[in-house]
């Protein structure tokens, strides 16, 4: 090991030493506060930088275990089996993405944009059901339902909802092939489709591609939009007149899909950017 571990600031200096090359320093900083909070338990911002606070030889060995897979570029949300969205604890595994920060974003629009709704919101492709419930919380006058096709995801689904006292119902259903009757007409359609293009598979992070569902992710060339063209000819049953339709997108794929809403008749179509300027957002009014 090379280093004797006894207090947080081992643990700084083994991970930003064992990890380099794999994470930057940025990544090693986020990944020691994580990890620190973890191993000790402390929810103190003043304890993950106590350089001096002295950590058990239990809580050693659980940090080293964690750092060895760490090392092989297994996501630590998958090491923890947890993670925080929208300030929910959301419970992942292999069967669920991890939540992003841009996804936050889709949520805190929905949010702002519906503070006093009442009516019935689908989340479609729910995975851990990070968004489901998020806006279950935050919108407590909404009925929430996810839509989602692994089992194995839906079982996270629902403890996520359980532990954060969220009102969702969740459904199996293929995006493809869900039946209207499934679900109740909603006034709000949300949805964090797969929109990675195969030949983009180049540019994501290693441990994207080793440890993350590419069900989940990854869509073909030739027809990228497949998700979002399924989910709009559900909508035509499903959403009712006037209601909104949420995406989260691809960056390259603002102007096309602007297009596709166009020809499915929806009006107020507006791409949202996202805290780094791309193109990641688009949502509409259904007319009728």
């Amino acid at each position: 090991m090379g280093v004797k571990i006894q207090t947080i600031k081992d643990i700084r200096f083994y991970l930003s030493r064992e990890l380099a090359g794999i994470y930057n320093e940025p990544e090693i900083r986020v990944l020691a506060d994580i990890l620190i909070k973890t191993v000790t338990g402390t929810t103190k911002l003043h304890d993950l930088y106590d350089k001096s606070y002295v950590i058990t030889e239990k809580q050693v060995e659980k940090f080293l275990g964690i750092a060895e897979e760490l090392k092989t570029g297994r996501p630590i949300q998958y090491i923890i089996g947890e993670t925080t969205f929208y300030n929910c604890a959301i419970k992942v595994n292999n069967s669920t993405l991890i939540p992003r920060s841009e996804t936050e974003e889709l949520v805190d629009l929905i949010i702002k944009e519906n503070k006093d709704y009442k009516g019935e919101i689908i989340d479609i492709g729910s995975g851990s059901g990070c968004i489901a419930i998020a806006l279950a919380v935050n919108l407590p006058s909404a009925r929430v339902t996810g839509v989602e096709i692994s089992d194995d995801a839906i079982t996270i689904a629902r403890e996520n909802a359980v532990s954060n006292k969220a009102n969702v119902s969740f459904v199996k259903g293929d995006i493809f092939s869900i039946d209207g009757e499934m679900v109740s007409k909603a006034g709000i359609i949300v949805s964090n489709p797969p929109y990675v293009r195969n030949s983009e598979k180049s540019q994501m992070n290693k441990n994207v591609i080793d440890f993350e569902p590419h069900l989940a992710l990854f869509v073909s060339d030739s027809d990228p939009l497949i998700y979002y063209k399924a989910i709009l000819k559900l909508a035509d049953t499903i959403l009712l007149p006037a209601g909104y339709l949420y995406f989260e997108i691809n960056e390259a794929m603002g102007k096309p899909l602007d297009e596709l809403f166009k020809a499915f008749d929806y009006a107020h179509i507006e791409i949202v950017l996202d805290i780094n300027d791309k193109e990641r957002i688009i949502k509409g009014r259904k007319n009728g």
